[in-house]
């Protein structure tokens, strides 16, 4: 691939392939005020968006003094798993996926969803059978999830290319701060469905260094072409 500035492109998933946001954010603020605390949706999705369940948990904890309470977390993944198992794809990512197939270019997920959650996430959206094998969460690096650049420097290692080499492709300030930290080249993908909390100015602030809001505009930016 002489002619291509990366070796491979790592993919977030949520809000980057999948439109699986506004899904969790719903499922976590209805659960959290029936267990005594009330959230803005917005204000919540600016805190949850790129970030693990340890970090939100860790966050309602200091900033507002709650703790949650026996049987919350089995309620919790219950209610996503529910909610996941509609996941939609975002417009053009398997098109994304299929032209990057074709260009014999390599591809990964890096995601810190949990992992029976991300491949849910990947069935539902009709994602899982061109990912394959390529998903990969913070179990496969000891919890050190984003922000921290294991996640994203294991990924572009199972593919067998330098993290200086590959493209990662986030739409939060917490990915994109691990693939910088990587080593990554990161362009911002604003493509969800959701209002993305970040927006542009972060994500550059973060080190994206370049922004695009479709697939269609990322395959363009990488000189891909969706197969007949």
């Amino acid at each position: 691939m002489t002619d291509r500035p990366f070796d491979a492109v790592l993919f977030d998933l949520d809000g980057v392939l999948v439109d699986s946001e506004l899904l969790a954010n719903s499922v976590w603020v209805e659960l959290l005020g029936e267990h005594g605390l009330t959230l803005d949706r917005a204000a919540f999705l600016a805190r949850a968006v790129g970030g693990t369940h340890a970090a939100l948990f860790a966050w309602l904890r200091a900033d507002y003094g709650w703790e949650r309470p026996e049987g919350f977390v089995t309620d919790l993944d219950a209610r996503l798993a529910r909610a996941f198992a509609e996941t939609p794809a975002i417009e053009g990512a398997q098109d994304t996926l299929r032209a990057l197939a074709a260009a014999g270019i390599p591809f990964a997920v890096a995601s810190n969803s949990l992992r029976s959650r991300l491949h849910l996430k990947l069935e539902a959206a009709g994602l899982a059978g061109l990912v394959g094998d390529r998903a990969f969460d913070p179990a496969h690096v000891g919890g050190r999830g984003k922000p921290l650049p294991d996640l994203y420097a294991h990924a572009a290692e199972a593919l067998g290319v330098s993290p200086t080499r590959a493209l990662v492709v986030e739409d939060s300030v917490t990915g994109v701060t691990a693939g910088v930290a990587a080593g990554a080249t990161v362009w911002g993908l604003l493509a969800g469905g959701h209002i993305h909390p970040d927006g542009e100015a972060a994500l550059r602030s973060a080190g994206a260094s370049r922004i695009l809001h479709t697939h269609a505009e990322l395959r363009e930016a990488l000189g891909l072409s969706v197969p007949a």
